[in-house]
């Protein structure tokens, strides 16, 4: 190989490299925290008051959500759906199905900031689908 071939290809290395966009790991697994004031379902564990991160997992599945306390430590794994909202929004946001005041609220939908589809969460059929038929309510973080 020549000389000129050698930085030809090192060249268009280098131009590939600086004009692919750079992806940020809370923009690959849509990181979103979120804190809660009273206890919340997620499928197959109810989650106490505080503040939680839910991501995709960092695997080739996209349909794996991950729920984490503010400390990193694994709280629940789940799958999901996509699901779209209507618009494209700046904000993170979730959707809560009220079941009763004798039931935690149930987490629907999740949706990263800025995107248009998000992710309905899946119960078990043990669970039921409950939360999918109960009325619902989506809430933005804001900035």
């Amino acid at each position: 190989m020549t000389l000129r071939k050698t930085l030809s290809i090192l060249g268009l290395m280098l131009a590939l490299t600086i004009m692919l966009p750079v992806m940020h790991a809370d923009d690959w697994n849509q990181m979103t925290r979120f804190t809660f004031s009273q206890p919340l379902q997620v499928p197959g564990r109810a989650l106490p008051p505080g503040t939680y991160r839910f991501q995709l997992a960092d695997s080739g599945d996209r349909h794996l959500v991950r729920t984490f306390r503010e400390d990193r430590t694994l709280v629940a794994t789940f799958y999901s759906i996509p699901r779209l909202r209507d618009g494209r929004s700046p904000d993170a946001a979730i959707t809560l199905a009220n079941r009763g005041a004798a039931q935690p609220q149930a987490i629907v939908a999740w949706f990263f900031a800025g995107e248009k589809q998000g992710r309905e969460l899946l119960y078990s059929s043990r669970e039921n689908q409950a939360p999918a038929r109960a009325t619902q309510t989506t809430f933005m973080t804001g900035n």
